[in-house]
């Protein structure tokens, strides 16, 4: 009786055992191939670096070279800037950056589409390497990514059809405001007219067919944005065509990646040789534009901001 009851002890002592050494995988999806030796890796081969600031996973400058891809994340929807044309190819002024950036760094591109609030997360998960996908750079998010120079300047601009122009942003107090979630237009109506009610969407596709459907009584993103699709879209124009402050925008990378952040940085300063971002927005935007735009208004070079 007695050996049964030592048996039975150590039966249960052992699976307890067992247990707890399996519990060091729980919260780890099955989807994702983690290895757990020193300098864990994600299916992507990311390496997560557990004394970052954020415990950021990214992929090292020498890491995207070795595997000969480098994975950026773009937008599908958001045509002059990076959109999917009618033979499912990535298109746009971020696009055509992204492009020369694959070349020069001599390794094949993998495009990943991202939404405006996704644009953060896919950093620091590692699902993408950069992010090109008209990522304004702000205070909060310095703090969570690290932003290269910058190759672009933009404020606020609103569009709303011609039959009810908004011309003022207090005008839109007590009506609907349609805005992407995750934008710098939903943070600065948010702070700065909170008697504006805003109707988010996830997709700027939705955000544009929700008002055209008529559901919100203006539209607010990038201004660069917002002119080209009133330019595209008869019975609507841009009301307010400057709003908050000039803002740049930038490639960013995973937070504490500062090979591939310095190899960003030093890439832009040389295409500035070549006036490259000029001939990005003659190549991507200039057709959608026109005369309506001034070319210096927009592009930066070499990362300088007049």
């Amino acid at each position: 009786m007695k050996k049964k009851i030592i048996l039975l002890l150590v039966s249960v002592l052992l699976f307890a055992t067992i247990t707890a050494c399996g519990s060091g995988n729980l919260g780890v999806s099955s989807g994702t191939d983690i290895d757990n030796t020193d300098g864990d890796t994600t299916e992507n081969g990311a390496k997560n670096i557990e004394n970052t600031p954020s415990g950021a996973i990214y992929r090292t400058l020498d890491e995207i070279k070795e595997s000969g891809k480098i994975i950026i994340g773009v937008f599908s929807d958001k045509n002059p800037f990076g959109y999917v044309d009618e033979n499912g190819d990535y298109q746009g002024y971020d696009v055509y950056f992204a492009e020369r950036l694959a070349a020069d760094l001599g390794v094949e591109i993998e495009y990943v589409s991202t939404e405006p609030s996704s644009r953060v997360e896919y950093l620091e998960t590692g699902k993408v390497d950069i992010i090109l996908a008209n990522f304004t750079v702000t205070g909060e998010r310095a703090e969570i990514v690290d932003f290269a120079l910058p190759y672009m300047k933009v404020a606020l601009g609103v569009v709303s059809p011609d039959s009810t122009l908004i011309t003022s942003p207090e005008e839109l107090n007590g009506k609907t405001l349609i805005v992407a979630k995750g934008t710098t237009a939903e943070t600065y109506f948010t702070e700065n007219y909170p008697e504006v009610n805003l109707l988010k969407f996830d997709q700027y596709t939705e955000a544009y067919n929700a008002l055209l459907d008529g559901r919100g009584d203006a539209l607010s993103t990038d201004n660069t944005e917002v002119l080209a699709w009133a330019i595209q879209n008869n019975g609507f124009s841009v009301g307010i065509e400057s709003l908050g402050d000039i803002d740049t925008i930038a490639p960013a990378v995973s937070k504490g990646n500062t090979t591939l952040l310095d190899w960003i940085n030093e890439e832009i300063k040389g295409l500035a040789d070549e006036k490259f971002f000029h001939a990005d927005y003659n190549e991507t935007l200039a057709p959608v534009y026109g005369t309506a735009v001034d070319i210096d208004s927009l592009v930066v070079e070499g990362g300088i901001v007049d």
